[in-house]
C-alpha cells in the first residue's frame, strides 16, 4: 500500500511522504487565499465552502481565520452551520458535521493522532486519523477540543474550554476535562435561557 492508501484506511503511515504532502500543500495554498478574502466578497467565500469541503449545505457562515490542515477537504459540512473564529480543523481525517450545529471562537478538532510508542515517532514520525462526528443540533462552547475518534450526540452542548476525549450521548450538557455528562437537556431549559432568566416565548412567537 502506499502512504496515501495507508492514510485513507485508517493505518499508520507516514504524513511526509512526498505523495501526500504535494495534494495537501494545494490545499493550503487554497486555504490561505479563502482567509484573505473581505467579508464582502460572499461569493468568492461561498464558492470555496462549496467547491473545497467534501460536502456543504446551505447557509454555512465561517468567521475567518479558518485554520485546517488539509483545507477542510475532508469537512463533510451540512446545512444552517456557524462557527466562530479560529476554527480549526485537523482535517487529515473525515469530519461531518450535521445540521444546525454552532462553534464557539477557539474550537479544535482533532482527527489525527500519534502513537505512544517513542520509535514510530521518530523518522519517520508515523500518525493515524481517525474521523469525528458531530451530530445535528450541537453546540459546541469556546475553546473546546475534540480528539479523534469522538461522536458528539444528537442536539447535546459541550461546555467552553472542555476536552472531548469519548462520545458524548444526545440530548445532554457534557463539560470538563475529560468532558463529562452534567445533566440532560429538560423542562428547565424551555424555561430559562441563563442561569434564571426567563424566556419570553410569548414574545418570542409573537
Amino acid at each position: 500500500m502506499t502512504e496515501m492508501e495507508r492514510m485513507k484506511a485508517g493505518l499508520l503511515y507516514d504524513p511526509g511522504d512526498e505523495e501526500v504532502l504535494s495534494e495537501q500543500r494545494q490545499f493550503a495554498d487554497k486555504l490561505k487565499a479563502f482567509n484573505d478574502l473581505r467579508p464582502s466578497q460572499s461569493e468568492e467565500i461561498m464558492r470555496y465552502t462549496k467547491e473545497i469541503f467534501a460536502e456543504c449545505g446551505d447557509e454555512v457562515y465561517i468567521q475567518r481565520p479558518l485554520y485546517a490542515n488539509w483545507g477542510g477537504s475532508h469537512v463533510h459540512m451540512g446545512s444552517n452551520i456557524y462557527a466562530n473564529f479560529n476554527l480549526t480543523l485537523v482535517d487529515d481525517g473525515h469530519i461531518y458535521i450535521g445540521d444546525w450545529v454552532k462553534f464557539g471562537p477557539n474550537v479544535t478538532i482533532v482527527t489525527a493522532g500519534h502513537p505512544v510508542l517513542p520509535e514510530l515517532r521518530k523518522d519517520p514520525a508515523l500518525q493515524f486519523n481517525k474521523d469525528v462526528r458531530i451530530e445535528e443540533g450541537v453546540w459546541i462552547g469556546a475553546g473546546v477540543v475534540v480528539l479523534p475518534g469522538v461522536t458528539i450526540g444528537k442536539n447535546s452542548v459541550i461546555g467552553a474550554g472542555s476536552i472531548v476525549t469519548k462520545d458524548i450521548p444526545e440530548n445532554v450538557v457534557a463539560v470538563g476535562n475529560p468532558c463529562r455528562v452534567m445533566r440532560t437537556i429538560g423542562q428547565r431549559d424551555r424555561e430559562t435561557f441563563f442561569r434564571d432568566e426567563r424566556i419570553d416565548w410569548e414574545e418570542l412567537n409573537g
